[in-house]
């Protein structure tokens, strides 16, 4: 089963401040989503290490301005709330745009 053949489920995810939303997850077929409450620290985790990762090459090049933009899904892997990059628009998976005055 590939992801665009995957289906999605709701699942209670609690958020570092205590406060509990409802996330939809993707649902692949491997394992089931269960309901139990999933912690957002891995995915917050997750984002951290990307931005970090996109954000060291572009403060070299000095851009005037930058605009990063990547797809994210949410799914379920080893019981635990993961993020998963996908493709955004088009047939990029990661979009960066930076400008330069000259």
């Amino acid at each position: 089963m590939t992801f665009a053949d995957s289906r999605s489920d709701t699942v209670p995810v609690q958020l570092p401040n205590g406060a509990i939303v409802q996330v939809e997850v993707t649902k692949t077929g491997r394992e089931d989503v269960g309901f139990d409450t999933k912690q957002f620290q891995p995915v917050a985790e997750a984002i951290e290490g990307m931005v970090q990762m996109i954000a060291a090459p572009i403060q070299k090049v000095k851009p005037k301005k930058a605009t990063v933009k990547f797809g994210m899904e949410l799914a379920i892997e080893s019981g635990q709330l993961t993020a998963v990059i996908v493709k955004g628009s088009g047939k990029a998976n990661l979009e960066i745009t930076l400008e330069w005055e000259s």
